[in-house]
């Protein structure tokens, strides 16, 4: 349930929680971790589009919220790891809502197109 004071304003922690989850790749990129740990270079295949600055900026974002934890694993050479923590984790079923109403509601990007391209034509 979302809080607020007043009738009619928007909850600030309910603002605050879309803006840090809605952030771009934001989504993407705790969609990858709900996988597992995973390292850097992982991430960043995984999303397409999304630049090294992108993704170093939303990781440090995700890590100052507590959400993502960044672990040095000292072989040779190093690794750095990447995993959600229990706060991060909890956004799961969230995220599995939100997929779900893309899949019914928001069009392919190609099938996007295409309906672009008929009312052009038409």
């Amino acid at each position: 349930m979302i809080h607020t004071d007043s009738p009619g304003k928007v909850c600030s922690r309910f603002h605050r929680a879309v803006e840090l989850i809605g952030s771009r790749w934001t989504g993407a990129i705790i969609q990858t971790l709900l996988q597992g740990k995973t390292r850097y270079a992982l991430i960043r295949s995984a999303i397409p589009d999304i630049t090294d600055r992108m993704l170093s900026e939303r990781l440090r974002s995700l890590e100052a919220e507590d959400l993502v934890v960044r672990r040095v694993v000292p072989a040779s050479p190093v690794r750095v790891e990447y995993e959600l923590t229990p706060k991060g984790r909890s956004l799961e079923s969230s995220l599995r809502e939100i997929g779900a109403w893309a899949e019914r509601w928001l069009p392919l990007d190609s099938e996007r197109r295409v309906k672009r391209n008929r009312k052009v034509a038409g």
